[in-house]
């Protein structure tokens, strides 16, 4: 098949959950390359085999060839009891930072709109004080500012939102 007509790029769990169907009859990591080629670069077969490894792929020894490279086989129990678990971010390598990298600003844009909230309440506040002083004008400014911090903190609030889901 010629490389042109390769339109879907697969992810390492794909590529893993092809191993290890591979793996189940028992495979040469050559042949696994052979057989994946088609589909994904060397390195990325490599980090699925890796991958695989997570899941119950595990080489022997023994049945090694020079030309062929490690024989893998499949550890079926421990597949079975963690295929539920084989395209979750968690277990993931390099892709794993992918996942680390979104908690880090989903976790900043947390931070942000509880700072806006913080202010909005701050504000207002401030301007009902100010009132009670009877600083009328410096009062009705603050009061604006927090009605503006308040909007914003409830768009931050629909925005945060509408990304969650």
């Amino acid at each position: 098949m010629p490389d042109a007509l390769i339109t879907q790029r697969f992810s390492t769990p794909a590529l893993s959950q092809k191993v290890l169907e591979m793996a189940a009859i028992g495979v040469y990591r050559e042949s696994i390359f052979e057989a994946l080629q088609p589909l994904a670069t060397k390195k990325q077969i490599r980090e699925a085999i890796t991958h695989a490894k997570r899941f119950g792929l595990y080489s022997v020894a023994s049945l090694r060839d020079p030309e062929l490279g490690t024989y893998y086989q499949l550890d079926q129990a421990t597949y079975e009891a963690l295929q539920s678990e084989l395209h979750s971010p968690l277990h993931l390598g390099k892709e794993a930072e992918l996942v680390q990298r979104l908690t880090i600003a989903h976790q900043a844009v947390d931070r942000m709109i509880q700072i806006a909230r913080g202010f909005t309440v701050l504000l207002l506040i401030l301007s009902v004080t100010c009132w009670g002083l009877g600083w009328n004008a410096s009062g009705f400014g603050l009061l604006s500012a927090g009605v503006a911090a308040a909007i914003l903190w409830q768009i931050q609030r629909q925005l945060r939102d509408i990304q969650g889901k």
